[in-house]
């Protein structure tokens, strides 16, 4: 017997100040578009949204572009200044974001008195500085490189 993946669908409720989007089915190349559609649209819609809560538990599988997708809408939430909630998530998510290192982008506090993420952190001037200091203090690499 052979067991299909369900059929894609999302479910969108509304609230004040909330819009969750309720994912069945894979997260993948076919059909990520549609989720990164919706949550973009619910983002410009709505300029007062507090919260958008991506209710997980019915995803399938998630490929590369489904993480993709899910890293591109956690960017336009923080643009937003909306946070992002990746709600009831299904054990291969939270592995696959663990895998790849991006769980602590989808589960980090926002920063007091604001609607950050951690992409703010990751993005910001401050990083970028950091960043700078240890690729000077390491130095040139390559075969271009003098001593």
């Amino acid at each position: 017997m052979t067991i299909l993946p369900p059929a894609f669908h999302l479910t969108t409720v509304e609230t004040r100040h909330a819009v969750r989007i309720e994912i069945t089915g894979d997260l993948d190349y076919d059909t990520a578009d549609l989720l990164l559609e919706e949550a973009t649209a619910r983002l410009s819609a709505r300029p007062g949204l507090e919260d958008l809560h991506l209710h997980c538990a019915g995803i399938g599988m998630v490929d590369s572009m489904g993480l993709s997708i899910l890293l591109m809408i956690g960017r336009r939430a923080n643009a937003a200044r909306v946070r992002l909630h990746l709600d009831d998530r299904p054990a291969q998510l939270d592995r696959l974001l663990s895998i790849t290192g991006t769980l602590e982008y989808f589960t980090a506090q926002p920063a007091t008195g604001a609607a950050a993420t951690h992409l703010d952190t990751a993005e910001s001037p401050a990083a970028a500085t950091a960043t700078e200091r240890r690729t000077r203090a390491s130095g040139p690499t390559g075969p271009d490189a003098t001593t």
